[in-house]
């Protein structure tokens, strides 16, 4: 699906392709997260080094969408 994804977005806009996937990636991560955050409540993240990866991928998600969505408007 995600080979998809990235063919449907590189033949409908090659210069702004990796935007859309950033994009793309960001927004699943974040409904990922809320899915499993709502399904495991208040013990998750179980400790202070799951839950600084879980922002740190966050960080590193939304700077690559700002980055690209700068560098292909």
């Amino acid at each position: 699906m995600l080979n998809a994804f990235v063919t449907l977005a590189a033949e409908a806009a090659p210069a702004k392709a990796p935007f859309y996937v950033a994009g793309g990636l960001l927004a699943l991560w974040a409904v990922t997260l809320s899915l499993v955050g709502i399904s495991r409540g208040e013990k998750w993240p179980s400790g202070d080094g799951a839950a600084r990866a879980i922002m740190g991928i966050s960080v590193l998600l939304v700077a690559a969408a700002m980055t690209t969505a700068v560098a292909t408007s």
